[in-house]
């Protein structure tokens, strides 16, 4: 992923925002599904590629039929999910999937390890990304590319996440998307 910073909007205002950024690359969190048209068509228009974070469009259960559907209906760049049916059923439509995994405790970090064996995906997000220590070890451990998202509020945060072996940051924070816009 050559982009290092991935904008995550969680509303309208903020994907306008991102629509009028020079990133290529955008996530969409939380949405309703009556506005997957709309806002699908709005990045195709701005030429923006949209992962979008199919766990939280609400009014569609997050499985692989609403995956399906999202794939063939809307051709997402991306899915971000935690839940295997999403992830396999992405790959199998030939979209980036982003297997979200969190940070809890040790008991949790086992159990996703054996769920990213299993679905294989294209990218790992690790929540929180404010543990630069962490991502070392799940890039060690699994030979996946990682975003990091969650908890990053600063330029310091983003450099060691990187520096970590994350490679992108997804961020909700537009004085960050500022900052990088240069280096995308």
């Amino acid at each position: 992923m050559k982009q290092k910073i991935l904008p995550a909007s969680g509303n309208m205002k903020e994907f306008e925002q991102f629509l009028k950024s020079p990133y290529e690359i955008g996530v969409f969190l939380d949405m309703h599904i009556a506005q997957l048209k709309n806002i699908n068509q709005m990045a195709n228009q701005s030429r923006k590629k949209m992962i979008y974070h199919v766990d939280l469009i609400h009014g569609i259960k997050n499985d692989e039929y609403a995956t399906e559907y999202i794939c063939q209906e809307f051709k997402p760049y991306g899915l971000i999910s935690t839940k295997a049916g999403v992830i396999q059923k992405a790959k199998q439509k030939g979209v980036i999937a982003v297997q979200r995994i969190f940070l809890i405790d040790s008991h949790a970090l086992e159990k996703s390890y054996k769920l990213i064996e299993k679905t294989q995906p294209d990218y790992i997000e690790v929540l929180p990304g404010a543990m630069p220590w962490m991502i070392k070890e799940v890039k060690e451990r699994i030979n996946i590319p990682i975003f990091a998202g969650g908890l990053i509020r600063t330029a310091d945060e983003i450099e060691n996440a990187l520096n970590a072996g994350a490679s992108a940051i997804t961020t909700s924070k537009r004085e960050l998307w500022n900052l990088f816009e240069k280096i995308g």
